[in-house]
């Protein structure tokens, strides 16, 4: 177990606590420094878990490190991708939720060039062939629904 103030400190695959949208804002601070444009990360979790709040986090934080105005960050459930300037790059958000084949999938673009892109993916279960730059966050409600945790694969700390 880490405790917030050990935030990703923690080795690979090792479990970190998210005991409250605090935690779960400190964690996307800091995981910002390990992702570099063409990282993909691949988030995982049952629907409220804490994916698009994390990635909220995560997007307004680089907005922050850069200067720029925070902008409100929201699930592309239904438009699929939500894109942000962060600067020198983009980081796009796609949310899967919707897509039922790999058809619909290959129409996204998702694979394209991704040099100047830091690309997260919500609801990544339907993709086959994992990208080699890849990180996997697998968000998890811990017994009583109130906690929640986060392991990370692919990404060496």
């Amino acid at each position: 177990m880490v405790h917030s103030n050990q935030m990703l400190i923690a080795t690979n695959s090792e479990k970190i606590i998210l005991n409250s949208e605090k935690d779960t804002k400190e964690f996307a601070e800091n995981f910002l420094t390990k992702v570099k444009p063409n990282y993909m990360v691949f988030v995982y979790g049952e629907m409220g878990v804490g994916k698009t709040t994390f990635i909220k986090y995560f997007v307004n934080a680089f907005q922050q490190k850069n200067k720029m105005k925070i902008t409100e960050v929201t699930s592309p459930t239904f438009n699929l991708l939500n894109q942000y300037d962060v600067n020198k790059f983009v980081i796009n958000h796609y949310d899967l939720y919707r897509i039922k084949n790999d058809d619909e999938l290959k129409n996204l673009g998702l694979f394209e060039d991704n040099s100047n892109t830091v690309t997260l993916v919500e609801w990544p279960e339907i993709i086959q062939k994992k990208p080699e730059k890849l990180i996997e966050l697998f968000f998890k409600y811990e017994d009583d629904y109130q906690k929640r945790s986060v392991q990370i694969k692919g990404l060496n700390l």
